[in-house]
């Protein structure tokens, strides 16, 4: 279950965290693509396989290590991937 990711952008405050965390932005791309949605309410993964099906914008939520939070959200035309933290929204 990949889908086309397109432009990969982030918000500085995005790339500081995860480097804070040791932690890989092209990892959680690559478990965002592959449908690995990380800390979401089931609801919310619900609506990303809707969103597979139907076209729509994409969301996955994932923690660091430091409990910082990144969101990865693909556009619903799949032209670009934005990581970036809640705050940063």
């Amino acid at each position: 279950m990949s889908f086309p990711l397109g432009r990969i952008v982030a918000t500085p405050g995005a790339l500081e965290a995860m480097e804070g965390a040791g932690t890989s932005p092209a990892s959680l791309l690559a478990r965002h693509a592959a449908g690995d949605w990380g800390d979401i309410c089931p609801e919310d993964r619900a609506e990303n396989e809707l969103s597979l099906r139907e076209g729509f914008r994409l969301l996955s939520s994932y923690t660091l290590s430091t409990g910082r939070r990144i969101w990865i959200i693909t556009e619903a035309d799949r032209s670009c991937t934005t990581c970036l933290r809640p705050e940063d929204y």
